[in-house]
């Protein structure tokens, strides 16, 4: 039977924060056949550029384009829907900046970033306030990209947790850099530009979290944090449909800390219904 041709295409966006692409690459590997995302953000590569494990990636049908750095850091974005036409990798505002934290591409007509946050702990101290200045200078590049036409949407591990509903003991957490109201309130002033928070859009009161600490049986005592986010300007979330965690590789073997999180985007904005009566 032939489906519906008005039927919309769903694409699948993803961000996966790997913990060290080369060590936990059987889990990559084995979550991106199992889930299929069309496109995807990875985080944490752990390696530098001539060490990115591209034809393992390449033969699972993916495209990719990285930027790493030295056993730490490191972002790449890979797409199995079209070519990658990278725009921008580092996050302008600080030329003495060396960390491999931002890269971006438009990708079958949406504008992708992959992003790592610093993590800014010990608070206070030089990490917390290198947190806050690349906030700031991701506060500027966003309003430059939040009103475009076409969809935007901003992936990675933000290492923040937005608010009480998104750590699983917030008062065991206040004194934290992922929790603390000065990186809480850049968050907001984010979503103040007119990003949409993909899974807090669909999941508005749900406890939801997508990274869990390996020690204490976190991940089976469900004791987690959401901090990787995905933000969509108003193109981008009038097509949404879908947001979730995949929390399946988070219980496998030698695996990352962090699950991956999710998207499907339809390749048209949603219809809404117009109130009986209406013309």
């Amino acid at each position: 039977m032939l489906g519906n041709p008005n039927r919309a295409r769903l694409v699948k966006i993803a961000t996966f924060n790997v913990n060290g692409v080369n060590g936990r690459l059987p889990v990559l590997l084995r979550w991106l056949e199992l889930a299929q995302p069309d496109i995807v953000c990875l985080q944490e590569l752990k390696a530098p550029d001539e060490r990115f494990p591209e034809r393992a990636i390449r033969d699972l049908g993916y495209e990719a384009i990285w930027h790493g750095q030295k056993s730490w850091n490191g972002v790449a974005i890979l797409s199995r829907v079209g070519e990658i036409h990278e725009t921008r990798r580092a996050l302008p505002g600080d030329l003495d900046d060396s960390h491999s934290r931002y890269i971006e591409a438009a990708v079958n007509g949406v504008l992708i970033a992959g992003l790592y946050l610093p993590n800014g702990n010990p608070r206070p101290g030089p990490k917390f306030d290198y947190k806050l200045r690349w906030f700031d200078r991701l506060h500027d590049h966003l309003s430059e990209l939040v009103g475009l036409d076409a969809p935007v949407v901003i992936a990675g591990d933000f290492n923040v947790m937005p608010t009480d509903l998104d750590v699983y003991a917030p008062g065991r957490w206040r004194d934290d850099a992922l929790f603390a109201p000065e990186v809480r309130a850049a968050y907001a002033r984010l979503l103040e530009q007119g990003w949409t928070d993909a899974l807090r859009a669909l999941h508005p009161g749900e406890p939801i979290y997508s990274f869990w600490k390996y020690w204490r049986d976190s991940f089976q005592r469900d004791a987690g944090l959401r901090i990787d986010h995905i933000l969509l300007n108003k193109p981008a979330a009038a097509r949404l449909v879908a947001a979730e965690v995949d929390r399946r590789p988070r219980a496998w073997q030698k695996t990352s800390d962090h699950a991956p999180v999710w998207i499907e985007l339809a390749d048209r904005p949603k219809r809404t219904r117009r109130p009986k009566g209406d013309a």
